[in-house]
């Protein structure tokens, strides 16, 4: 190929390979007619046994979340933005298959190894998950983890409980007094952390600890539904205010709300958090706490591809945004 194009062997290797060291136009013109002429394409398989490939992979408890869209998004125009891609798997949360993704996706070489979880322990499996992400370091890669970890890597995570905390302060300031939290699952640590600290606010305010009800569900809109029409099954709502861990568990009680012909926030205010997309387009409007998860997914891939010896760690916190779904009882 590069004897028939009268150029060197690294020249051929730049033009063919998308390297971003820049090639004179007439040497690139020749490669590529040479190219064209012997109907030369890549060996895709050879080249990732060469080096890593340039992509980066997502290792996710749940792809179907809207706040893990919007962190992939960012993360997929970042890494656009050098050259590289993304590439995705889901675990479920489930520690046996976080630690199979891992391994699987290790295997394939990426550049870096992106971990959303709601909490990684070095001792998750006895230490397997640990051994094999620090064996892929290793050998050249990066790992960055977006959740709770005491593992010794980069690290972004969100403080939940004190991001929390001034939903509660409001509610109590907006004169609520019995309030219900729809808490998501109870092993889930973000939305558990999310639960103490709705509670922390709302005691600080003065609300009673006995008039706080915890009531867990699926983390999702299905889930938030579920959860307000099993209260609603049991007689009228005795709360003036849902608690959410999540928008999507809110817009799911809001909608049962709507189908028992409760008003929101008339006879219930709801609160949610994230601020996906989504809460701006239900009617009302949601109240809730907006994280920087575009923000999140940037800095995730900057970490992926940074050159620094020592782990950095990184510690985001939310942000109340009152809308058309809580209201005044003072």
């Amino acid at each position: 190929m590069a004897a028939a194009a009268g150029v060197s062997l690294s020249t051929a290797s730049r033009v063919l390979n998308g390297s971003t060291r820049t090639v004179a136009p007439e040497y690139a013109e020749k490669v590529l007619a040479a190219a064209a002429a012997l109907r030369y394409t890549a060996d895709a398989s050879a080249r990732a046994m060469r080096r890593a490939s340039d992509s980066i992979a997502l290792v996710a408890d749940d792809l179907t979340t809207a706040s893990i869209s919007l962190v992939l998004a960012a993360m997929e125009r970042e890494a656009r933005s050098v050259d590289a891609f993304v590439t995705v798997a889901s675990t479920g949360g489930t520690p046996s298959r976080q630690l199979e993704t891992v391994r699987l996706m290790c295997a394939m070489r990426p550049r870096a190894l992106v971990l959303t979880s709601s909490r990684l322990d070095t001792d998750l499996l006895q230490g397997r998950l640990l051994r094999e992400l620090l064996a892929y370091q290793r050998d050249g890669g990066r790992v960055v983890i977006f959740g709770d970890t005491d593992m010794p890597f980069d690290a972004i995570s969100v403080d939940n409980r004190a991001s929390a905390a001034p939903v509660g302060s409001y509610l109590a300031k907006a004169g609520h007094r019995r309030v219900t939290i729809v808490a998501g699952a109870a092993d889930r640590a973000n939305v558990s952390d999310r639960a103490v600290g709705f509670t922390d606010g709302l005691i600080a305010g003065g609300v009673d600890s006995d008039d706080i009800r915890l009531v867990h569900c699926d983390v999702s809109r299905e889930g938030g539904f579920a959860a307000v029409a099993g209260l609603l099954a049991h007689g009228p709502l005795d709360t003036q205010a849902l608690v959410c861990a999540n928008d999507a568990i809110a817009i799911g009680a809001m909608s049962a709300l709507r189908a028992a012909g409760l008003r929101v926030p008339d006879e219930v205010s709801v609160t949610g958090f994230d601020d996906i997309p989504l809460a701006t387009d239900v009617t009302p409007r949601l109240t809730t706490v907006a994280v920087p998860l575009a923000r999140i997914g940037q800095d995730a891939i900057r970490l992926a591809l940074g050159d620094h010896d020592e782990p950095r760690r990184t510690t985001e916190h939310g942000a109340l945004v009152l809308r058309d779904s809580t209201r005044s009882r003072v």
